[in-house]
């Protein structure tokens, strides 16, 4: 299978499972509404070695630390999404549009994870 594809696929899928639209998935991927458009109408693929493949691959992996965190109850990960958090300063919704954000909210969710 292609990789693009298949990152391309993921990171749709994740995107909907995290309550993003395709706006909010071209900022946090950093790719025009036009692209993302075409990567969601599969006309186009996310290239993995790409500023934006690392980026996608980031925000597959929120989806899959936060969904493993609230046992697949997508009402609680959407939730989660939009609520203000302190730790993190803010909603992470908003805080994934940038990349420090979409780092700084995968190093909290894997953090809550991480055995003590």
């Amino acid at each position: 299978p292609d990789r693009g594809h298949v990152l391309s696929k993921a990171t749709i899928r994740a995107s909907q499972f995290l309550g993003l639209n395709q706006g909010q998935v071209a900022d946090v991927i950093g790719v025009s509404p036009p692209t993302i458009s075409r990567i969601f109408n599969d006309e186009k693929s996310i290239d993995p070695a790409s500023k934006a493949g690392q980026l996608a691959l980031l925000l597959i992996r929120i989806y899959r630390s936060l969904d493993v965190m609230v046992g697949a109850d997508d009402s609680a990960r959407k939730a989660w999404m939009k609520s203000r958090n302190n730790a993190l300063g803010g909603i992470p919704m908003d805080l994934i549009k940038q990349p420090e954000g979409l780092v700084k909210t995968l190093d909290y969710l894997d953090g809550m994870r991480a055995p003590t």
